[in-house]
């Protein structure tokens, strides 16, 4: 097995994949191309020569999309150093939201809508009980992730927030909660649930929906009414994941969930001819890791159903880490808490001073002699086929 074993899966499935009729949208198509050609040498190449030696290297280029799995670990450690210098001195807490599964046809064929939705919900969710006195009395800082997926690359839609444990009043004070999450569970489900029901039928009711063949009895206003009843029963239950006292941890933790992808290729434990096998947690905390096999076509279309919208941002920013007031409300923060905690370290490296700094991975250094001298000799462009 290769080092990039799922681009190896589409480069020997995807032609057969997309000759059984699976219906592909344009951004599916573009991501398959990504993974396809990502540091196969069909973007280009990089050249470097040893300037004692004469040693050759070759680069591939990679394709930089965010769907592929070679192309997240720079992306994500450039994320975290620039959040590093947004957090504050509260705990912080892990909370997900999820929504229940019978969504799934309707949420799938209305992705940017409903997946907005989800947004707005959950950040609304906790602002407006964050406001209460009650609660908090004050806005937090909210980073929101989402993601589609479970263990088994099957549909899963759940949002992924970090939440400060403080945050600024209306007169520009701060208020910091204790080392508890400061909203009951009970009150946050019946807070989301409410605001996502409502927003949903306002859509149905605006002729805003769009209903594929696996959804298509929902237009019938009956069918709409019974299935939204049902949902209104089931346990829209959030819950607190983590809990982080030592505040920096919080925004390393994220960084694990900001930039991943359905699966990486580190999962991927072997291939056949036909069929690839990787890991999954257990389905219990504390159980044993799985093993799940599936067809190069089944993981295909599964690993395509978590390709995002063209232009959606599935990473967004509330409270006083909303983007229009981020740097006034932080400048305040610090200066009630006396100093910012934590500075950028990355900030104007470039990429070969940010490999070594973060993996130790020198590429100016001769891999033959040892030099430290490796010249750029420029870029090799070769169109993909």
């Amino acid at each position: 097995m290769d080092n990039y074993p799922i681009r190896q899966i589409f480069e020997h499935s995807y032609e057969n994949y997309s000759a059984q009729g699976h219906f592909q949208s344009d951004v599916q198509r573009k991501a398959s191309r990504a993974i396809l050609n990502c540091k196969s040498g069909r973007l280009g190449v990089n050249l470097s020569q040893c300037t004692d030696c004469g040693h050759i290297e070759i680069h591939n280029n990679s394709c930089r999309s965010r769907n592929c799995p070679n192309c997240q670990a720079v992306q994500k450690e450039i994320w975290v150093d620039k959040r590093r210098a947004e957090v504050i001195d509260t705990p912080y807490f892990h909370v997900v939201f999820t929504l229940p599964h019978e969504l799934n046809p309707l949420i799938f064929c209305n992705q940017k809508l409903l997946y907005s939705l989800l947004h707005r919900c959950c950040a609304e969710t906790l602002l407006e009980l964050s406001a209460d006195k009650k609660w908090l009395g004050a806005a937090p800082g909210i980073i929101q992730v989402l993601h589609t997926w479970n263990q088994e690359l099957d549909y899963h839609v759940h949002m992924h927030c970090i939440v400060s444990g403080g945050g600024l009043t209306r007169d520009k004070k701060i208020r910091k909660s204790s080392s508890k999450f400061f909203i009951p569970v009970a009150v946050l489900r019946d807070k989301f649930k409410g605001k996502y029901m409502a927003f949903l039928s306002s859509l149905y009711e605006s002729g805003s929906l769009t209903f594929s063949p696996s959804c298509e009895k929902l237009r019938n206003s009956f069918h709409w009414k019974e299935w939204k009843n049902k949902l209104y029963e089931k346990d829209w239950c959030p819950y607190i994941k983590e809990t982080f006292h030592g505040f920096g941890n919080a925004i390393e933790y994220l960084g694990r969930y900001a930039h991943r992808i359905a699966i990486s290729n580190n999962r991927i434990l072997s291939l056949t001819q036909d069929t690839v096998t990787f890991s999954a947690r257990g389905r219990k905390p504390g159980d044993p890791k799985r093993q799940i096999t599936l067809s190069h076509t089944e993981f295909i279309r599964r690993h395509l159903m978590h390709v995002l919208p063209s232009g959606f941002q599935k990473i967004r920013y509330y409270g006083f880490l909303s983007n229009r007031m981020k740097h006034k409300n932080l400048m305040v923060i610090f200066k009630l808490q006396n100093g910012q905690r934590f500075q950028q370290r990355f900030a104007g490296m470039n990429m070969a001073e940010l490999l070594k700094a973060v993996w130790g991975f020198d590429i100016c250094l001769c891999p033959k002699c040892g030099h430290p001298a490796m010249k750029q000799l420029g870029r090799c462009y070769v169109h993909p086929s």
